[in-house]
């Protein structure tokens, strides 16, 4: 037995090992990423990057078939991408053990949205197993495979930015290993034809009271879920990281009801303690689903009217929403700038964005690093919705408004997410005769959720060589004629291209591409530099909103550009910007 301190992500992958998975197949999103990523250590499991989260939770399922113990994890709005395998593996079941990691990001930290992942729990009519801590997420990983197998159903695991982020202290003891299952044919079983799915609905039902039953029992046994008992004036009612923050914020001013599986809730462990105390409030971040449960279940408690519905929690706030604590904090009255997230110093995408900004076009874009070029002052993008949606909704805008904004309107999408669930999008707009041009912003790594490799750069999540998608070849294999592929730091030939593109009357892809600025591979130039004797302080260098430029004040009292060249990577597109040739090589 060995103790350690580990992130919450770094413990599930821990939770993996020791329970004997085979199989993980996943997509990397913030906050779960690091699951996969450490798992992938373990010589022992099969661990993959797949293309999206629906082909890896049916990868998992496949395996799952197969007889050994699955994974896959995902960010919350990856389980709706997921979503379709999931609700009918629900009614089909399990043979080896499978579990699927959600990452809920309350506060938006890296999504564009707060959903709650309970929801799909509850409509799947899945379990849902939530830790609060390192502990819990190594422990409820490996009970969850005996939770799958047991109720022969697939088990969600709920965890949220501070709990996989989070570091904590856990006690490792080994690996389990775990023979295959023996595969039975089953048709009735795993096919789900509707004569199969009315009978398999019926199973569902039953075993969603079985698990409310062990909720409310051998749950408490386990200490997957828990009373701590100290104060019969207060009770608390929370489950993940909302337990950790009231634990810390009330102490033994109040007793509390640990909730370790979220779906389905105990009964009657809440009816019975919520006569143990005075005031009963349920603390949950994002949406009230224990609120709603203990209130069918005609429990009185306080939650919304003193909780808001949006955004993370902390001890601070519960202190004064329950005991009417505020603790004496100091403000700054002073104005402090925004320091919003921006593209790298050296960022390929970045020359891209320069090239195209004059040209005054309808921007649709997507998710990844590039979404950053929303922002001033490069201002490049007009609508992000979710993975994939860049290439659709520029055939659907186009579609709305005709031919000729066709040529004044592109889509950004990067290489990872192409793959993603853009290729289904080019291949709407050639198959319905539209005239978009796309352009995919290829940097040879999937960037926002820190380098992990793709299917377009020929390398496997260990690093391994494999075979790498030809995108030239793919685009024209659904029937892309018009295919270009130019270098970002190249602003002149880029505007020129996509100019071209923009006027024919065909598809068009436009592949614009260069390594991500960061990857250890790339070499870089000498940093740049500026001379003051010719710098007159225009700031026309500062539109490329470059990390590395700023303005500095001489010591003739004028303000002129200054680069950083500890920041520096010398691609050069600030020098497009200069027309006196301030800007030079150190």
């Amino acid at each position: 037995m060995e103790k350690k301190l580990l992130l919450g992500n770094e413990a599930v992958a821990a939770g993996l090992y020791e329970a004997g998975v085979r199989v993980i197949s996943s997509y990397p999103g913030t906050p779960s990423t690091e699951i996969t990523e450490a798992a992938s250590k373990y010589d022992e499991i099969y661990s993959e990057w797949a293309p999206n989260e629906k082909v890896a939770f049916e990868v998992a399922v496949g395996a799952s078939f197969g007889g050994a113990r699955s994974f896959c994890a995902m960010k919350h709005v990856g389980l709706n991408v997921a979503a379709d395998p999931l609700y009918t593996a629900s009614y089909i079941g399990v043979n080896g053990g499978m579990v699927c990691a959600v990452a809920d990001d309350p506060g938006m930290h890296s999504s564009q949205n707060e959903q709650d992942s309970r929801h799909h729990a509850i409509a799947a009519k899945v379990p849902m197993l939530e830790p609060s801590d390192s502990a819990d997420a190594l422990f409820f990983t490996k009970y969850a495979y005996e939770l799958s197998e047991r109720f022969d159903t697939p088990v969600l695991l709920r965890l949220s930015t501070r709990i996989s982020h989070s570091r904590s202290l856990v006690t490792l003891t080994g690996r389990e290993e775990k023979e295959l299952r023996e595969y039975k044919r089953d048709v009735m079983k795993n096919v789900m034809m509707p004569a199969m799915a009315r009978k398999a609905h019926a199973k569902v039902e039953a075993r969603n009271k079985a698990i409310t039953e062990w909720a409310d029992g051998e749950a408490f046994e386990l200490g997957i879920n828990r009373e701590e008992l100290f104060s019969d004036e207060i009770g608390v009612i929370a489950a993940g990281s909302t337990y950790a923050y009231a634990r810390e914020a009330l102490g033994e001013k109040a007793s509390y009801l640990k909730l370790g599986i979220v779906n389905p809730l105990p009964e009657k462990a809440i009816i019975e303690f919520s006569k143990k105390v005075k005031r009963l409030y349920v603390i949950e971040e994002l949406d009230d689903i224990i609120e709603t449960h203990c209130i069918k279940l005609g429990v009185s408690v306080i939650g919304r009217e003193v909780f808001p519905p949006l955004g993370e929690y902390n001890q601070s706030l519960i202190a004064k929403a329950i005991l009417g604590e505020a603790k004496e904090t100091l403000s700054f009255d002073g104005e402090i700038p925004a320091r919003p997230p921006v593209l790298c110093a050296g960022c390929p995408h970045r020359g891209l964005y320069y090239a195209l900004k004059d040209m005054n076009l309808y921007v649709s874009g997507d998710i990844g690093c590039y979404t950053l070029g929303a922002q001033a002052p490069l201002s490049m993008m007009d609508t992000c919705v979710c993975m994939g949606a860049s290439v659709s909704a520029l055939h659907g805008f186009n579609t709305a408004r005709g031919p000729e904004s066709a040529k004044k309107s592109i889509a950004v999408i990067g290489d990872s997410t192409f793959m993603h669930s853009g290729i289904t999008g080019l291949v709407d707009i050639v198959y319905n005769k539209g005239i978009s041009t796309v352009i995919v912003l290829d940097n040879s790594i999937t960037g926002m959720t820190g380098h992990q490799n793709n299917p377009l750069n020929g390398k496997t999540i260990k690093g391994d060589p494999t075979t790498a998608v030809n995108l030239e070849a793919l685009a024209k294999a659904i029937g892309i004629n018009r295919v270009r592929v130019v270098d970002p730091f190249d602003i002149k030939g880029t505007k020129q291209a996509v100019a071209e593109e923009l006027q024919a009357n065909e598809p068009s892809l436009v592949i614009s591409r260069r390594p991500c600025a960061l990857l250890k591979s790339v070499k870089h130039p000498a940093p740049l530099t500026v001379d003051f004797d010719k710098c007159v302080g225009c700031k026309a260098c500062l539109k490329v909103g470059c990390p590395a430029i700023s303005q500095k004040k001489q010591e003739n009292g004028k303000t002129k550009a200054f680069i950083d060249p500890n920041q520096c990577l010398g691609c050069g597109v600030c020098v497009e910007t200069c027309r006196l040739g301030a800007i030079k090589e150190i």
